[in-house]
């Protein structure tokens, strides 16, 4: 749930990056190559929606130093104005994942993030299903026990997070770190707010468990 967007165009970085957002993901934004290559360093990400002309550091260079440096585990999504299928190919023979070209659909492009993140490893089933609950990423719809629940963006990618674990406990710092951007403040209560609000919606009986001094999990 974790996407970095690479793009120079300030107004078109936010732009997506707005849109991502409103898909439950937790997106972050660098406008060159250098500042991706900083915060690829320190923050892991399922996708990065990579510019290919950017100042800096080419979004070419960029990808091939994510690639070949063996450090990013994520999926690449590369945009270019260029649209010729020689561009294509070369795009994807850097390592890209897959390739967009300007100007795009952008419904088309949360369709092609939505996919890479059912590529990254492990696999990610198109819908999750476990205790009850159903959860599809693409639709954004949760039901529990078939009954509709209506989350806001942030506690749909909780849920989607302690669901994606299977059953395994999540920190709070791992599910602060996949749940929210870099903007976070690991020392409010947001997280734990965000947890409570999203048991509530959820309903009785309580499928979200706190693990004392370990996290959170869904049995």
């Amino acid at each position: 749930m974790r996407v970095l967007v690479v793009e120079d165009d300030e107004l078109l970085a936010d732009a997506i990056a707005r849109g991502l957002r409103q898909h439950a993901m937790s997106v972050d934004v660098a406008l060159d190559g250098a500042q991706a290559l900083e915060r690829t360093g320190t923050t892991r990400y399922d996708v990065v929606v990579l510019d290919r002309d950017l100042p800096e550091i080419l979004g070419d260079e960029v990808c091939r130093r994510l690639v070949h440096d063996g450090g990013h585990h994520g999926r690449i999504l590369m945009l270019t104005a260029a649209s010729t299928v020689r561009d294509r190919v070369d795009g994807l023979n850097l390592g890209a994942d897959d390739y967009l070209s300007k100007p795009f659909a952008f419904d088309e492009l949360v369709a092609r993030v939505h996919a890479l993140l059912r590529r990254v490893t492990p696999a990610r089933p198109p819908v999750i299903e476990r205790a009850g609950l159903r959860l599809d990423p693409a639709q954004r719809v949760v039901t529990r026990d078939h009954r509709y629940v209506r989350l806001a963006p942030k506690e749909f990618a909780v849920l989607y997070v302690l669901l994606a674990a299977d059953g395994a406990v999540v920190s709070a710092e791992e599910l602060l770190e996949r749940a929210w951007d870099e903007n976070a403040d690991p020392f409010t209560n947001t997280m734990r707010t965000t947890v409570g609000t999203l048991r509530k919606k959820l309903g009785p009986p309580v499928v979200i468990e706190t693990v004392v001094g370990a996290g959170y999990r869904i049995p």
